[in-house]
């Protein structure tokens, strides 16, 4: 599947109800995330896919958007069809003034 074909979603038309899964690794994570966001590193989701709802919109991200297309396209090939791609990551979240929160103590940025 190539990302062209995938579905987006901008980060102004993020549904407040949205699960948002976020796959960076946790440098990133602490550094900057979105404050409802669920934490799974990429290369763990294929051993915890349950963990990710497939009854609820779910939109994923990472910095810029590339790993999150990958998993996007991995859940849609293993049977989820409520997933979105966060178009443009982190990088357009922070962008947009939507809100970051740290885990490591300094301000809220995106790495």
């Amino acid at each position: 599947m190539f990302a062209s074909n995938l579905p987006t979603v901008t980060a102004a038309d993020v549904p407040a109800d949205a699960y948002l899964l976020d796959v960076r690794e946790a440098d990133e994570w602490a550094a900057g995330h979105a404050p409802d966001a669920h934490h799974l590193p990429m290369m763990e989701v294929p051993a915890r896919m349950a963990e990710i709802p497939s009854d609820a919109d779910v939109v994923v991200v990472c910095r810029s958007g590339g790993r999150s297309g990958q998993v996007v396209g991995y859940l849609m090939n293993n049977g989820w069809d409520n997933v979105r791609n966060l178009d443009g990551g982190m990088r357009q979240w922070a962008a947009a003034g939507r809100p970051l929160e740290s885990e490591d103590g300094q301000p809220a940025r995106v790495i």
